[in-house]
């Protein structure tokens, strides 16, 4: 049954990194995946983990099933950290979260609970945005376009022509929006904009759809969630897809939540609903361990402050590689402009550089980079970036 089959094409991304694992060559390089990286090169277990997962383990009494929506408290925690302790819609009791899967399962639960309710609407995503955005909402039937967002020109949002775009979506549609360190541009809407930008959403009848996936790595904890935190001011109605793979490291543990706010607890608890009929369908409940994890460093004081720690020495390290980037290319002899990318947030970066300086750069010194010149920034450590900015002055020459 599967010989008339053709091999479906690799992963971009992930295709990139088994490519490297296959590459002999010493010294290689690897800035396309996008999994944060420490000085020694290594994505580490953070301390916080791996102290609450052993008081987890050695606690745990069952193997039991969760519930669909997973453990309330989980919930609870979720939206307080992207919300802030006392919010307003906590208050108001206009909030449910749903555990999922990681931030991929939230989106592909809130796609499939668009097509679910709201059939044929569109999904509107930045132009660039993460590559398997598209993918997701694709494999869900729904339709997907594109707003403008970067401005290759002058390394900053296209702000203008994503209000103009966004001003001409049909009442209903669906609009996805990364909270901070946004994918892979590292470019990021200012105060004023997420207002501007929130009454647009509100006067065109457009759906939020808010991807999480990086709190902490731009500039803190509640600094990240200023743009959703003016959002939720103004709409009555969204979904945050929220990851907790970086900011707490859970890569594998694959754990993330699905949050919808409503214009009243009878609101949220009726999408609610249709979003566990959604679950039900898909992989019934969630991996219990990650989210145990994560309730346990988020209610036990001493944990907590020892994460909050970690996020802000992961945070200033990719910072420092970005400034170390910018001076040691300079320093190479490289006679471009650079120094947008000491102004970009989170792990990623649009380098400017061509799909044909990326080959080169890979088949020449096995510098791995995903086409499109997206760098992972956490990917730089001291140790390799004399290496890295030596062969990208040969390739810029």
């Amino acid at each position: 049954m599967f010989d008339h089959l053709e091999m479906a094409p690799a992963d971009a991304i992930l295709g990139l990194t088994e490519a490297f694992k296959r590459d002999k060559t010493p010294n290689k390089i690897n800035l396309g995946v996008g999994v944060y990286k420490d000085a020694n090169g290594e994505t580490p277990v953070l301390e916080s983990v791996r102290l609450a997962e052993a008081h987890v383990l050695k606690a745990e009494a069952t193997k039991s099933y969760l519930p669909i929506a997973g453990d309330p408290e989980y919930g609870a925690l979720t939206r307080a950290l992207l919300l802030g302790e006392s919010n307003a819609i906590d208050a108001e009791d206009r909030a449910l979260t749903a555990h999922t899967p990681g931030g991929t399962g939230a989106l592909r639960v809130a796609a499939d609970f668009i097509k679910r309710c709201f059939g044929e609407v569109a999904v509107w995503m930045s132009d660039p945005t993460w590559a398997n955005h598209p993918a997701i909402f694709d494999a869900a039937g729904l339709e997907t376009k594109a707003y403008p967002y970067y401005d290759a020109d002058a390394r900053g949002v296209a702000f203008d022509a994503m209000r103009d775009a966004l001003q001409e979506a049909p009442r209903g549609d669906v609009v996805l929006l990364h909270a901070c360190c946004h994918n892979p541009s590292g470019v990021d809407l200012d105060a004023e904009q997420w207002r501007a930008l929130s009454a647009i959403i509100k006067e065109r009848g457009l759906l939020p759809l808010v991807d999480f996936a990086y709190q902490g790595f731009g500039d803190g904890l509640s600094e990240d969630a200023e743009g959703l935190r003016i959002l939720c001011d103004t709409v009555a109605d969204l979904l945050i897809c929220s990851s907790y793979s970086k900011n707490f490291g859970l890569y594998r543990d694959r754990c993330g939540a699905l949050t919808v706010v409503g214009a009243s607890h009878d609101a949220a608890a009726r999408a609610m609903s249709h979003i566990e009929k959604v679950v039900r369908a898909n992989y019934s409940n969630p991996p219990a361990l990650g989210g145990a994890i994560v309730k346990e460093i988020l209610t036990d004081a001493k944990l907590r402050a020892t994460w909050e720690r970690e996020v802000s020495d992961m945070r200033t390290r990719i910072n420092g590689m970005r400034v170390l980037f910018v001076d040691s290319l300079k320093n190479a002899g490289v006679k471009q402009d650079f120094s947008f990318i000491k102004r970009q947030r989170g792990m990623f970066s649009f380098s400017g550089l061509t799909r044909e300086q990326v080959v080169e750069l890979r088949t020449k010194y096995a510098i791995y980079i995903v086409g499109s010149g997206r760098i992972n920034v956490a990917g730089m450590t001291e140790a390799n970036m004399e290496t890295l900015c030596t062969a990208l002055a040969k390739v810029l020459q």
